[in-house]
């Protein structure tokens, strides 16, 4: 009996697993307890997808984001504070070091309270700007809840977001409206490609301080679509980082309220949208994985794009210059608690790179075959008249999608001796070679001619 029930507690464990690849450690800074059944359903959502929540003080003693040098947790949730300081175990620095290993943040700002110095200095650091002073939020005058927000319109009610371009997934798709109740309005710098907007504000939106009226009327910290409601950051590790500007669209409240808009009655749809964010923040979604990497000398097989990935003699560490090569490579996505065929999105393509320092073939994939959890893309080509050391390279970058860098080295040498052709299996040579003959034959003809031609008899002049 005791093997048996070894077996059923094994199971209860992997039943109550998380669904996020990276992890289940999950922190919730929170400073007052007395708060913690504003978020009680976000809380209770989080458990039954199989995280571990810690809920812990910010002034903590204990508190610390890593242990022995390592993550004490795998994901982060820091909601707003009174403070302005977030104690030592908190600081800017401390938050880089623990995406750097790799952990997850979701930052909640608030309106009513100023944003802690050490949550700005991150956000500069991210190159995510917000305002500087207490009290600023978004307010829109055509897309707010007549209900709620009748006279101030800083409830605003928006649709769920669309993909930024048509190459992107979206992992944030959905029907109904988000209450976005007095949201810190958030601005993205240029320079970097790895921050991406999840909700923006509609163009009839703009930052407001009711303290500084005039100010704000002059000189406003942002309009329209240059505010951001939810703004994301993917880091080269695949780190996430998100910045929700409402901690009051994570509330209980928000998640199932009857809302007005334009005079229709609607219920919000906050407690799905929170679902899709959390789930792409601590990575349920949106991460790819490498499977087998191969490629093979191509003596037919690639030509008829073999489905099977066992071939024989693969990944070979030499290659010859103009040789036909085959490369075939498996992706999966991980979809909550499992892996899937990943599929890139409309207008997009894996791509492979043959490279030595730049790249000498930059080809796209196809599926050749598909899998219960991945797709086989495959590719043929032949190596460039180059010898040298180069690299079968698979990098594979894109917005909301965990970074793919994997690559392979071999050599690629030159022509054997007896590996270059003949001359006369060279048809443009044929006129040299026959030249060479008709000279030759010429002259022997010439030779014999002069060998076998009899000499003229002189005349001899005879003299008394």
């Amino acid at each position: 009996m005791r093997w048996l029930f070894s077996f059923l507690l094994l199971a209860l464990l992997g039943a109550v697993q998380a669904l996020s690849s990276s992890g289940q450690r999950l922190l919730v800074i929170l400073e007052e307890e007395a708060e913690k059944e504003k978020y009680s359903v976000l809380l209770e959502d989080l458990s039954s997808r199989g995280f571990h929540t810690t809920v812990q003080s910010p002034k903590a003693d204990k508190l610390s984001l890593f242990r022995h040098g390592e993550r004490a947790y795998d994901h982060v949730i820091l909601l707003p504070a009174k403070s302005k300081g977030l104690g030592p175990a908190l600081t800017a620095n401390q938050f880089l070091d623990f995406m750097n290993k790799e952990g997850n943040v979701i930052v909640a700002l608030s309106s009513e309270h100023a944003t802690p110095s050490s949550v700005q200095s991150l956000l500069l650091e991210l190159d995510i700007n917000v305002p500087s002073d207490k009290g600023a939020l978004v307010v829109d005058h055509f897309n707010y809840d007549s209900t709620s927000a009748a006279d101030k319109h800083d409830v605003l009610l928006l649709p769920f977001p669309k993909a930024i371009r048509p190459d992107v997934k979206n992992y944030f798709a959905g029907e109904g409206l988000i209450a976005v109740p007095r949201a810190v309005g958030q601005t993205l710098g240029n320079n970097s490609p790895l921050i991406q907007p999840i909700l923006r504000a509609p163009s009839t939106a703009y930052s407001y301080n009711p303290k500084d009226e005039a100010d704000v009327a002059e000189d406003p910290f942002a309009t329209g679509e240059q505010l951001n409601i939810v703004s994301s950051l993917q880091a080269h590790n695949s780190a996430r980082l998100t910045v929700v500007g409402s901690s009051e669209l994570l509330q209980n409240k928000w998640f199932a309220e009857k809302a007005t808009l334009n005079g229709q009655a609607v219920k919000t749809a906050n407690r799905e949208f929170v679902q899709k964010v959390t789930a792409w923040t601590f990575k349920e979604t949106g991460v790819l994985k490498i499977g087998k990497f191969l490629h093979y000398h191509d003596e037919g097989v690639s030509k008829k794009l073999n489905t099977s990935l066992a071939v024989p003699e693969h990944n070979p560490k030499i290659y010859r210059v103009k040789e036909d090569v085959a490369f075939q490579v498996e992706v999966s996505e991980y979809e909550s608690d499992h892996l899937a065929p990943f599929f890139p999105a409309e207008n997009d393509a894996l791509q492979l790179e043959f490279s030595m320092l730049s790249p000498f073939h930059r080809l796209n994939l196809t599926p050749i075959s598909q899998t219960a959890n991945s797709t086989i893309f495959g590719v043929s080509f032949r190596t460039p008249d180059q010898h040298g050391i180069f690299n079968f390279r698979i990098n594979y970058r894109r917005p909301f999608l965990s970074n793919l860098d994997e690559k392979r080295q071999v050599t690629v040498r030159h022509f054997a001796h007896d590996e270059w052709p003949r001359s006369w299996q060279i048809s443009g040579a044929w006129v040299w070679i026959g030249g060479i003959w008709v000279t030759v034959v010429g002259w022997v003809a010439f030779v014999a001619l002069w060998l076998y031609s009899a000499p003229t008899e002189r005349s001899v002049k005879k003299t008394q």
